[in-house]
């Protein structure tokens, strides 16, 4: 059993436990966030001193106004214009004294749509498309006709345009010389058959002089193995189509007499062609013979021809400023028909690698050509080159630019009006030599102004309400020289009673009135 002295003592140690609890805790708390706090300061001193160092390592130099180069302040504000000052960092203007460089502001630049390529290096190749026509092979033409004079009996090929085979009979003659020519050897023939002559003479024979007249005259080898055998004399005399091909000229009709010159017929042999095609003479570089050529006809859709280059001709046409190439195709299934138009497509291909540049990145200014090349965001640097050929978007840089640079290739007028508008701006608001500054009022000095040559026409002045307050500090010591001839004032209208002489104390001394006309 416990006494009432026990019970009143628990609730009392209860309470002591429970206040020294509170108070380790406080300690405890009070030691955790003692010990970090030292460490948070750590951490915002090291933030603090990177942002220190980055801070350091891109310092502002100056602050420039975007229009006007030659504003510059120490501090951030506006410019003249109403314009936010830019910063411009230490080693931005390194290379201010390049001769030549532009710089405009990388935003502008971005704005006014400026896009670069790097030169590389590139083995340019071209095609050239142009017309062509087509044409009769030359070597494959044939001009029939005899030498002998006649008249024409009979005709085997009668039309423009009917195809021959090789050794076909043409037509049908009747000459005098032949029928005689015929006789001489047949007589030559039965002299060397009944006398011994030919035996002597052999290839000398009167026989064979007769045999070489006939060949002479074109009188077909059957003919005479005919004459031989027979003995007969043919009166008519075949000719025969000396190539297979097509009729594409007849000057004889039956019964017309010809003489010996005289073209009967033309035949041309169509199994293979020639294709004329003009050239511009800045092309004439990438054209060599041998090179492949394809062609298209709208008389033939869906088929592509391929041939080559055969000729160059060494001569230009003076109205077009061409040069005439001629390409020989196959045309053994007829397809091809002389004067046919068609487009012709030429590929060519360099031998050799060389530095180039889009055809848009080249200012053509007739006298040089000029490349805008980039040094760094906003900072351009015109440079001259010597071109090469120009193929498939791209020039040929012989020297002035190295592989790899990169150039504009776009808003180069943009960047050079940029330019010359802040050029223009910046002279603009350049002080002059005893100009006022911006934003102060520049006010006359009396004393230093020169008043030579300074002739005056007072007859129409109103002096009325004039205010010679100031004028109380000339000098007209420098006066004496001056010719005041035309310096007549009328003084009768001049209303003096409201003017202020205050001041207007002159220095006569030294003023020669005796000349004066008052």
């Amino acid at each position: 059993m416990n006494s009432p002295s026990q019970g009143g003592r628990g609730p009392l140690i209860y309470i002591i436990l429970l206040a020294v609890g509170i108070i380790a805790g406080g300690l405890l708390v009070y030691i955790f966030l003692g010990a970090r706090e030292p460490a948070v300061k750590t951490s915002i001193a090291a933030q603090g001193g990177q942002k220190t160092t980055a801070a350091k390592e891109r310092k502002v130099k100056y602050w420039q106004a975007p229009m006007n180069p030659s504003y510059i302040r120490n501090e951030p504000g506006k410019s003249p214009m109403g314009m936010d000052l830019i910063p411009v960092y230490e080693g931005e203007d390194d290379d201010s004294d390049v001769p030549g460089l532009v710089r405009i502001d990388p935003v502008t630049a971005q704005n006014i749509g400026v896009r670069t390529a790097k030169s590389k290096m590139l083995r340019l190749t071209k095609t050239i498309t142009t017309v062509g026509t087509v044409a009769y092979d030359e070597k494959r033409v044939y001009h029939v006709n005899t030498k002998v004079e006649g008249w024409v009996n009979k005709l085997f090929v009668d039309f423009t345009g009917q195809k021959v085979n090789k050794d076909d009979y043409l037509l049908e003659v009747y000459s005098p010389t032949l029928v005689t020519t015929q006789e001489e050897y047949l007589l030559a023939k039965n002299f060397q058959e009944e006398t011994s002559f030919g035996d002597k003479f052999g290839d000398s024979s009167v026989l064979s002089l007769a045999r070489k007249r006939l060949e002479f005259l074109d009188v077909p080898a059957h003919q005479i193995k005919e004459l031989e055998e027979s003995g007969e004399i043919k009166k008519n005399i075949h000719i025969h189509s000396p190539a297979k091909g097509v009729v594409v000229k007849k000057n004889v009709i039956e019964g017309m007499f010809i003489k010996p010159g005289m073209t009967l017929y033309t035949i041309a042999d169509l199994s293979r062609v020639w294709v004329y095609a003009d050239i511009y003479e800045y092309e004439l570089p990438w054209i060599k013979t041998g090179q492949e050529a394809e062609m298209r006809l709208t008389a033939r859709p869906g088929m592509l021809f391929k041939g080559k280059v055969t000729f160059i001709y060494p001569f230009m046409e003076p109205k077009t400023r061409t040069v005439k190439v001629r390409l020989e195709f196959d045309n053994r299934k007829g397809m091809l028909k002389p004067d046919m138009f068609a487009n012709v497509m030429l590929k060519s291909r360099r031998a050799k690698k060389s530095v180039v540049v889009p055809t848009e990145a080249v200012i053509l200014t007739g006298k040089r050509n000029i490349v805008l090349v980039t040094r760094g965001a906003g900072k351009f640097i015109p440079k001259e080159v010597n071109l090469g050929i120009e193929a498939g978007g791209y020039y040929e840089i012989k020297d002035g630019l190295g592989e790899g640079e990169e150039v504009v290739t776009s808003a180069q007028f943009l960047i050079d009006s940029e330019s010359k508008l802040k050029e223009a701006i910046s002279k603009m608001l350049e002080p002059t030599t005893g100009s006022a500054t911006p934003g102060e009022t520049k006010e006359t000095d009396p004393e230093n102004m020169q008043h030579e040559g300074m002739k005056m026409d007072s007859e129409e002045m109103n002096h009325e309400g004039m205010n010679h307050e100031d004028m109380k500090g000339m000098d007209h010591g420098e006066m004496k020289d001056m010719d005041h001839e035309g310096m007549k004032m009328n003084h009768e209208d001049m209303q003096m009673e409201d003017m202020d002489h205050e001041g207007m104390n002159m220095d006569n001394e030294e003023m020669k009135h005796e000349d004066m006309q008052h």
